[in-house]
């Protein structure tokens, strides 16, 4: 059997036309369909599995996949830290073309800076790796990297120094409020395959029609510049505002609907608004970024309050204990329950139940799939899991269970998607739901303090009520 990774996002209609004319025809790849399990037309000795990009490469680096293709991006940030895995870069598809940037702030510098003598630089990345290996080779003598999960170029100035991004072009850069300062890396989507796979098994099927440009990628870092031309780092001073972080994605609308019913007036907040939207109360600042990276940027203190959900929360205070970050409101929105969840063919409706059975089936170890890797950890703790291994995922984690995991701790909240791909919830770790969170026992005095409570006061109006937050599980 030939097992064949396909990325999920916005590669996943190119990459399905460039499929089709090689004459490899993936029914409802293209179209978008909701379930993770395809088939390859007329060749029954083939599985396909849709991911998100980010965990293709670990994919086939473990062997649980044989070819892969994903953005040439993200097969580097994994070789950045794991350089001896057995990924094997085979060729440039031609199609989703994208390259690495790291930019500043719009107007911080008048030339390419000489980064060589700055200290304590903050490099926001969603390619965190790629961000470290940036920061060796230009040598900076201090820098902080900042991991985040998307939304990048909302973090300079204010929040970082530097960014590495993603984009398509310079202009596209510039249209976000960034300056380009060096490109790192130019490509596009590639095929990938597992060194021991290449080896031992006919992959001709897919390989065969497939006809990648060969080349020799790598990332171009920069060179130390002789002399200093730079601009000083923009200084960390005391703040005089309230800075409240908002969130983008599916959390949107719900935040959007609780500043309504909150009377808190916040212009250009919505899809397609701006990063950094206008509140209309005097002193009050608001930036939008993914609810993910919120309770780190909270904990470390810059922002004042977040509007984030219970599970992003949980699962930093999990990795973090003594994290400075609280919930300090519970707005009731956006709710769906945590889940454990299995394949339908298993037969238990508890998880003592499927624990058992996979006792009876001689499993040493249990693998645990999940977006939120703190929480499926907490889990495995706390209901006394002898062996289990975690696999991280960076979303469409349905993929994952029977074939790649036994168990995925994942959020549902009609049960819809789990359906379509052939699984079902049998415990129920909480319920999620949208919160405002705050650092720890921190005091705010003066006008900045009064604000602090006048938007919680509002805040906690636009609560949803009690009855609105009861929706069916599973």
């Amino acid at each position: 059997m030939l097992r064949l990774a396909l990325p999920a996002g916005d590669l996943r209609r190119p990459l399905a036309d460039a499929l089709t004319r090689a004459g490899l025809q993936i029914a409802g790849y293209g179209e978008g369909s909701r379930s993770y399990r395809l088939s390859l037309d007329g060749k029954d000795g083939v599985t396909v599995r849709v991911f998100r990009e980010k965990d293709i490469p670990i994919q086939i680096a473990l062997g649980n996949y044989d070819v892969g293709v994903c953005g040439l991006a993200w097969v580097e940030e994994f070789l950045a830290r794991f350089p001896r895995e057995a990924v094997v870069k085979l060729g440039d598809l031609g199609v989703g073309g994208t390259r690495l940037f790291v930019a500043a702030a719009a107007g911080s510098f008048e030339a390419l800076p000489d980064v060589s003598s700055w200290r304590g630089v903050r490099i926001a990345a969603e390619y965190a790796n790629l961000a470290e290996q940036f920061a060796m080779a230009a040598r900076l003598p201090g820098y902080r990297i900042i991991p985040v999960s998307g939304a990048g170029e909302a973090y300079p100035p204010e929040d970082a120094d530097l960014a590495l991004i993603a984009a398509g072009s310079e202009q596209e850069l510039r249209r976000l409020g960034l300056a380009p300062l060096w490109r790192l890396l130019e490509g596009s989507a590639w095929l990938i395959a597992n060194r021991e796979s290449l080896r031992a098994k006919d992959l001709s099927p897919v390989l065969g029609p497939l006809s990648p440009e060969s080349g020799s990628p790598r990332l171009d870092l920069p060179s130390v510049a002789s002399e200093p031309r730079r601009q000083a780092v923009r200084g960390r001073q005391e703040r005089d505002t309230l800075r409240l972080a908002l969130p983008d994605g599916h959390q949107q609308p719900h935040a959007v609907e609780t500043l309504r019913a909150a009377s808190l007036p916040i212009e250009g907040y919505g899809p397609g608004g701006d990063r950094r939207p206008k509140a209309g109360i005097e002193g009050l600042e608001v930036k939008v970024i993914r609810p993910q990276d919120m309770p780190q940027m909270v904990a470390a203190g810059s922002f004042d309050l977040a509007l984030t959900g219970r599970d992003c929360f949980l699962d930093h205070v999990y990795r973090f204990p003594s994290s400075p970050v609280e919930i300090t409101l519970d707005l009731g929105r956006a709710a769906f329950d945590m889940c454990a969840v299995v394949s339908v063919d298993l037969p238990a409706n508890t998880l003592e139940e499927a624990v058992r059975i996979w006792e009876t089936q001689g499993r040493t170890r249990l693998r645990l799939a999940s977006e939120f890797v703190n929480i499926a950890d907490q889990y495995a703790r706390s209901n006394h899991f002898r062996r289990y291994q975690l696999v991280p995922t960076a979303g469409a984690s349905e993929g994952f269970v029977p074939e790649d995991a036994d168990l995925l701790i994942e959020g549902t909240e009609t049960g819809q998607t789990l359906a379509e791909n052939g699984l079902k919830a049998i415990d129920v770790l909480f319920r999620s739901t949208t919160c405002v969170i705050a650092r720890k026992g921190e005091r705010i005095s003066g006008r900045r303090g009064q604000l602090l409570s006048q938007v919680l006061e509002r805040l906690r109006r636009g609560a949803a009520e009690p009855s609105a937050t009861i929706e069916a599980k599973g």
